[in-house]
């Protein structure tokens, strides 16, 4: 065991770590065919703005 020389050779079917992922398998190309939002992001947050507002409305009438 002590007689093992280490070895520098690196394996030829390792990819290296900088190499990008196929475009196939990148997140951000998943499931954009069927988001409604994807063409109007600011629906994201006229919806979030509606649904703080009707939050408040209710904690204010469950608070009286």
């Amino acid at each position: 065991m002590a007689d093992e020389q280490p070895t520098t050779a690196q394996d030829a079917t390792a990819e290296p770590a900088s190499a990008a992922p196929p475009r196939e398998q990148s997140p951000l190309s998943v499931g954009s065919a069927d988001d409604p939002f994807a063409e109007r992001p600011e629906a994201f947050v006229g919806a979030a703005f509606a649904g703080g507002l009707a939050l408040a409305l209710i904690m204010k009438r469950l608070a009286r």
